[in-house]
C-alpha cells in the first residue's frame, strides 16, 4: 500500500515536470509550434541538450516546496 502510494505521488511529479517542460519551451521558443525541425537542428548544432531540462528544474523546485509546505500546513488544520 506504501509503495502504491509513493509510485502514485512519483508519477504525479513527473507529470507536472513534463507540463511544466512543454509550457517553458512553447513559451521561451514559440516557433516550436511553426517549424520543430529547424529548432531541434539549431540545439544540435549548439550542443544545449540540458538547458530546457535544467531550466525547468529551477522553476519546478521553489513550486514543489511551496507545494508541500501548504499541504502540510494544511494537514495541521485538516480535522480528522
Amino acid at each position: 500500500m506504501m509503495l502504491n502510494k509513493f509510485k502514485r505521488a512519483i508519477k504525479k511529479e513527473v507529470v507536472i515536470y513534463i507540463l511544466m517542460l512543454f509550457a517553458l519551451t512553447i513559451l521561451m521558443h514559440s516557433d516550436i509550434l511553426t517549424h520543430p525541425l529547424l529548432r531541434f537542428e539549431m540545439m544540435n548544432d549548439k550542443e544545449n541538450y540540458t538547458h530546457p531540462l535544467l531550466y525547468t528544474l529551477i522553476i519546478y523546485l521553489p513550486f514543489l516546496v511551496i507545494r508541500k509546505l501548504l499541504d502540510f500546513i494544511i494537514g495541521l488544520f485538516d480535522k480528522r
